[in-house]
């Protein structure tokens, strides 16, 4: 029963992992970029979703909806300033201005509003606990993954179903070909860059809700590990973010369940050196050379 309740702890952390992966995912099928301040971007929602509800005392759809869109316009800013002008520069200049930007946002942050932490209010979703088969489940548990699965199918739909998601698997297949067919490459790019910033959002405030603390530097570890779930699940592909954050959500709360707590953080790592070694392309990428 107590393997069955870390599961299910572990299923909640992962779509945390998840919904920031398919920031990183996303941005990387398009531009071939690696975000790395996409977790601080997280960071941001975060807050955002905390002062909607203290200070405008608003309850969670709606402070959940305004980080959402918080997090997407500072996505497309944070795209339009530093990374556009590097388009065709070379990998590791945008790869070092990506590093520049995280730490301008986090020390940004802190020297605007200062270092100390902050505590979402306990009482934002129902903390009820229900039992199944002997197992006891907190409703917050499943509402937090509901709303993650949720928003990863609204995902699906957009880039399956929408002209703007038409227009950014054109643009992940062959941007040159795209701008030729009419389609307008800066915008697309934009666009997935709000989508994704949009989806880290969403983590940040479920993410304090879950964990109740939160601080300007929380944004470092998630994404991290977030990237690793990416990575896992094969980076630039969807459907493999997905499933990467879920599982590697799950393989940290066994480690903890084995009595491992300690080892838990190091373990996203150790997984990444292991992909990295025996399966670069992940879960579902396909095993190809890509051209540097």
């Amino acid at each position: 029963m107590e393997l069955i309740q870390q599961l299910i702890n572990g299923v909640s952390l992962g779509s945390i992992y998840a919904l920031i992966a398919l920031g990183y995912t996303m941005v990387y099928g398009i531009v071939k970029l690696i975000n790395f301040a996409h977790g601080d971007v997280f960071m941001v929602g975060s807050f955002v979703g905390f002062y909607s509800i203290t200070v405008l005392d608003l309850s969670f759809v709606p402070a959940l909806l305004i980080s959402m869109t918080v997090c997407a316009l500072f996505g497309v800013l944070i795209e339009r300033i530093a990374y556009k002008p590097l388009r065709n520069a070379t990998r590791i200049a945008a790869l070092i201005t990506a590093i520049g930007v995280s730490l301008l946002i986090e020390y940004g942050f802190i020297y605007v509003r200062g270092a100390q932490p902050e505590a979402y209010p306990s009482d934002v979703l129902p903390t009820d606990k229900f039992n199944i088969f002997g197992v006891s489940i907190n409703s917050q548990s499943v509402l937090i993954f509901g709303v993650a699965v949720v928003l990863m199918i609204i995902l699906q739909i957009i880039v399956h179903k929408t002209k703007i998601g038409k227009a950014m698997r054109a643009v992940s297949f062959d941007a040159d070909a795209a701008r030729l067919m009419g389609i307008n490459v800066n915008n697309t790019i934009s666009a997935t860059f709000a989508i994704g910033s949009a989806l880290a959002g969403a983590a940040g405030v479920i993410f304090g809700i879950y964990y109740i603390k939160i601080e300007p530097l929380m944004g470092v570890l998630p994404g991290l590990k977030a990237f690793v779930a990416a990575v896992l699940g094969g980076i630039g592909i969807i459907p493999g973010a997905m499933v990467g954050g879920l599982l590697l959500g799950v393989i940290e709360a066994l480690v903890s369940a084995a009595g491992y707590s300690l080892w838990r953080d190091a373990v996203a790592f150790i997984v990444l050196i292991l992909i990295l070694i025996f399966m670069p392309q992940g879960l579902f990428g396909k095993n190809k050379k890509e051209k540097v």
